[in-house]
């Protein structure tokens, strides 16, 4: 069985240069810091000893997109360069996604068009919101207007909210279940959600209906809502060429990264279906041992199974 994982993450030696104040809200130290450094053979290692075939690497958060133009270009193209070169020892084992200098739209087209054509990135990761904009805005379009003639898609990520966000919803509480209610105990999985949905109910699929979209952890609780959201979209807009439920079966894909029980796969799959659905781990946050435990306790017809774990990202991502 192979098995490709592709929400998994690391941290460029070149970040550094961002200054620490970037990682304030992150303790990115300890065990964290050595796994997320590591893009060799420990990794390599650790994939062994778990069964894990391929990973497609993304740069965690904070990345080198926050920065101003000027600062943010020379630097995702040393960070990009140095994922390459990574890659380039372990070929059959890793693969990457950009990091986009995406506060210059125009320079984040060109660096995706050079990460893939040349070094053969399989899309890229964006994290969140940019400077208060979601990527429905005109603003981002030739991003993504390139991952189109690319053929590759955007990986879609969380990342802490605007600080308007995390003064109005998350203050006045202690300062760690602040943090986490914020990120990863709900806050910007909800976040994602609704950009999710701003680029259905925006049109930015109808615009670029060969656009192709990549979230994570379950679906960052849309299917649970689908139905809901369907219907009262429906409401609101005539103005879409399709029911808002139908882009989860032309233009957006969602993967199992960080979720590792069985209720959210199974609502997943049946409101999606297996050719949505992608494996992921969301390493090192995420061990990949709690990951192939996962895969191992579950009970899915074969065709479905190799779907989940390899089938549909060797399609999505053209993955060999």
């Amino acid at each position: 069985m192979r098995v490709i994982a592709l929400e998994e993450h690391y941290r460029s030696k070149y970040t550094q240069e961002m200054g620490e104040h970037y990682y304030r809200r992150f303790d990115h130290g300890g065990p964290f810091a050595a796994r997320l450094a590591d893009i060799g053979a420990q990794r390599i290692a650790d994939m062994d000893r778990h069964g894990i075939d391929i990973q497609v690497l993304s740069h965690t958060v904070p990345s080198p997109e926050i920065l101003e133009p000027e600062r943010a270009i020379p630097l995702c193209q040393r960070v990009n360069d140095d994922l390459a070169e990574a890659v380039s020892q372990y070929p059959t084992r890793l693969a990457g996604f950009a990091s986009l200098p995406i506060a210059d739209p125009q320079a984040a087209a060109n660096a995706l068009e050079r990460t893939v054509s040349q070094l053969g990135f399989k899309g890229a990761m964006i994290h969140g919101v940019t400077q208060g904009r979601f990527l429905d805005n005109a603003f981002f379009f030739p991003i993504l207007e390139r991952a189109v003639t690319l053929d590759v898609p955007i990986y879609l990520h969380p990342a802490p909210p605007p600080e308007a966000v995390l003064d109005t919803y998350f203050s006045d509480l202690a300062p760690a279940v602040s943090l986490m209610l914020s990120t990863a105990g709900w806050g910007w999985h909800a976040e994602t959600a609704l950009h999710t949905l701003r680029l259905i109910a925006a049109g930015t699929f109808d615009r670029f209906p060969r656009l192709q979209l990549i979230i994570g952890h379950m679906g960052e609780m849309i299917p649970f809502q689908l139905a809901r959201i369907d219907r009262t979209l429906m409401r609101a807009t005539d103005k879409l060429r399709q029911n808002p439920a139908a882009y989860f079966q032309t233009n957006i894909h969602i993967t199992t990264s960080g979720i590792f029980t069985l209720p959210p796969l199974q609502l997943a799959l049946e409101v999606l279906g297996p050719d949505r659905v992608l494996f992921s781990i969301d390493y090192p946050y995420s061990g990949n041992d709690v990951g192939r435990a996962f895969l191992d306790s579950l009970t899915l017809p074969a065709e479905d199974f190799d779907k989940i774990t390899h089938g549909n990202a060797e399609r999505l991502l053209r993955l060999h």
